[in-house]
């Protein structure tokens, strides 16, 4: 039996156009994010991501060891290499901006899609308040590192 990210991979599925709420952890779980600049270059490469028309990004939060996102397919990447795409650029970032080398994502990621149009908005507002709920700030707009279609 497979153990890890390998066995999550089993089963995962790419459909253009489709929604998916993504998580992807930093490598140890390691709270490289809470230096302010750090999180700042995950941001400014989600912003970057924005801009393209391989997939479109919805709504997405950077916490301190880890980043959640809303993320809609386009026609031509499939839901791993998006993933992978997102995670090696910003890595590129994150090691270019704290002067370092290495690693910054665990490898795999979890991935939910969003099945039904209803879903998105509730799906979006679960991302966008994570940081209250893990106690970061009281409220959605004290956290700088999030960002939203919608707003």
């Amino acid at each position: 039996m497979e153990q890890g990210h390998s066995a999550l991979r089993h089963g995962r599925y790419s459909q253009p156009g489709q929604v998916y709420l993504i998580t992807a952890t930093t490598k140890d779980r390691e709270p490289l994010f809470i230096d302010w600049q750090m999180a700042r270059a995950v941001c400014t490469a989600m912003h970057a991501f924005s801009s393209g028309n391989e997939f479109r990004l919805l709504s997405w939060v950077v916490m301190p060891d880890h980043v959640h996102c809303l993320l809609q397919l386009g026609e031509r990447r499939d839901l791993s290499s998006v993933v992978r795409f997102m995670k090696s650029r910003s890595a590129m970032v994150v090691n270019k901006t704290g002067r370092r080398t290495g690693m910054v994502w665990d490898r795999g990621f979890h991935d939910r899609a969003i099945r039904r149009e209803e879903d998105i908005l509730p799906a979006a507002r679960y991302i966008v308040m994570n940081p209250v709920r893990a106690g970061i700030c009281r409220k959605v707009g004290d956290y700088p590192f999030w960002d939203a279609v919608w707003i």
